[in-house]
C-alpha cells in the first residue's frame, strides 16, 4: 500500500510515496537494468530494507512564525520557503521529538530563530545523529552567531527533557549559505562526539563525520562488497573516498595491508581514531587527492574499493586506477549514472563488469546505491 503524508510533494524529501514499496522496488531494479544493460554482466535482484523511520542523522531548519512562536521543518526544493514538519516516516522518531522539544524550549526561553538577512535571533538548523547499536545521541544546535542567550540553563533543561542525550554541541554558521554547518564546534555537554557500530566495528562519530544514514542496510552493502573483493589475506587494497575508514576498516580483517586516501581532512582524523579503537594495524590513512595519491606514490594495489561521493569519480583518478592496474575493482555508487559513465571508461581500458548488485538504502525516495565488480583483462 502507498503511504499518505500532509507534506507529499512540498518538502522534497520522498518522491514514491504513491507507490507501494514492492512497487518501488520493482521500479528501482528495472531502471538499474535498464542502466546498466549494456554492460551485458549478471544484475542480481535489489535488496530491500525496513522502509521506516531509517535515517539516523535527522535536521531541521528553524525560522519565527512570530514574535513568539517558532517553525521547524525543511525547505521546499530549490527554495528558502520553510514546509513544517514534526513527524517524518524516514526518520529516527527519537530524533523527531528532541526537534520539536527543542522548539517549544526556544519558545520557552524566548529566543527568537536566525534571520540570515538581518542577522538577529539565534537558532538556523538542528542537527540529531543516533547510533543505531549504541543508542548514543548527539544533538547539534547550529546558531548565527556564538551569542546563545541562557545556554547553560537551556542545555540544563533539554537534558532533563531528554536524559538519552549523551553530547551537546554548538555550531556557529554565520553565512549566507545553504549549508547547514559552520566551520566552528564547540562542545556544550558530553565528550563532543557519539559512538555506533557497523559490521562488528566499533566508530567514532565527530560532527561533521560522514556515515551511512542508513546503518542496517549499509552492513548488507558493505558484506556484499567484501564478498566481491574475496580477499584471502595476501592483497594490497586502496580504499578510495574513503571518508571515516568504515569500508578499509572492514577490509582489513581479510587483507595483507589496506590505505585509505581522503580529501576531507576531519574524516581522515576520524578515520586514524576508528582504526585505533578497532586495534587495527594493518591499515594507514593518508589526506589528499586519490588520483594525485596513486599517481606519486607507486602503490600498485591488488584492489582498488572506492566509494566515491553522487557526482562520481574523475577521470584523473580512473585513469591513475589504470595505470596502478589492480586485478579488482569494487565500485560501490550512490549515483549509479555516474558509475555507469565511469565503468565506461574502464571497460574501454581493459577492466571488465563481472556482477551488479543494487541496495535500496533510501525507501520512499528515488535513490538507488549499487556495488559492482570489475576485473582486469589479460
Amino acid at each position: 500500500m502507498s503511504l499518505s503524508c500532509p507534506v507529499y510533494g512540498k518538502c522534497g524529501g520522498c518522491q514514491y510515496l504513491d507507490l507501494s514499496y514492492e512497487e518501488q522496488l520493482r521500479k528501482k531494479e528495472d531502471e538499474i537494468r535498464e542502466l546498466f544493460k549494456e554492460f551485458e554482466m549478471p544484475i542480481l535482484p535489489i535488496e530491500g530494507a525496513e522502509p521506516y523511520h531509517y535515517r539516523c542523522k535527522v535536521q531541521m531548519s528553524f525560522q519565527n512564525k512570530d514574535s513568539r512562536h517558532l517553525l521547524s521543518g525543511t525547505y521546499a526544493p530549490a527554495s528558502h520557503q520553510l514546509v513544517p514538519v514534526d513527524d517524518c516516516l524516514l526518520d529516527d522518531e527519537r530524533a523527531d521529538v528532541i526537534i520539536r522539544d527543542i522548539r517549544l524550549l526556544m519558545e520557552k526561553f524566548k529566543l527568537q530563530a536566525y534571520d540570515e538577512k538581518r542577522k538577529t535571533g539565534v537558532l538556523r538548523h538542528v542537527m540529531v545523529r543516533v547510533g543505531k547499536k549504541t543508542g548514543e545521541v548527539m544533538v547539534i544546535l547550529v546558531t548565527g552567531s556564538s551569542l546563545f542567550p541562557g545556554k547553560q540553563n537551556f542545555v540544563r533543561e533539554l537534558r532533563k527533557q531528554h536524559p538519552e542525550i549523551t553530547t551537546i554541541i554548538q555550531n556557529i554558521n554565520s553565512a549566507y549559505t545553504s549549508m547547514v554547518l559552520g566551520d566552528s564546534f564547540q562542545t556544550i555537554y558530553g565528550p563532543g562526539f557519539i559512538y555506533d557500530e557497523l559490521s562488528g566495528k566499533r566508530f567514532r562519530l565527530s560532527p561533521g563525520a560522514f556515515f551511512q544514514v542508513n546503518p542496517p542496510q549499509a552492513e548488507k552493502l558493505f558484506s556484499a562488497a567484501m564478498e566481491l573483493a574475496d580477499l584471502q589475506g595476501t592483497e594490497r587494497v586502496l580504499d578510495a573516498y574513503c571518508g571515516t575508514g568504515t569500508i578499509g576498516i572492514l577490509a582489513s580483517d581479510k587483507a595483507k595491508e589496506v590505505v585509505g586516501i581522503e580529501l576531507n581532512a576531519q574524516a581522515v582524523q576520524d578515520a586514524r581514531k576508528n582504526a585505533a579503537i578497532n586495534k587495527i594495524e594493518n591499515i594507514r590513512f593518508y589526506q589528499g587527492d586519490a588520483g594525485d595519491f596513486l599517481l606519486f606514490h607507486d602503490l600498485r594495489p591488488d584492489v582498488v574499493i572506492m566509494d566515491p561521493p553522487r557526482i562520481g569519480s574523475s577521470e584523473a583518478f580512473l585513469s591513475a586506477v589504470i595505470e596502478a592496474a589492480p586485478e579488482k575493482i569494487v565500485y560501490i555508487s550512490c549515483g549509479p549514472d555516474t558509475q555507469a559513465r565511469d565503468m565506461r571508461y574502464l571497460v574501454k581500458n581493459g577492466y571488465h563488469p563481472v556482477r551488479l548488485l543494487p541496495f535500496d538504502l533510501f525507501s520512499w525516495t528515488e535513490h538507488i546505491e549499487t556495488v559492482c565488480l570489475l576485473t582486469r583483462e589479460a
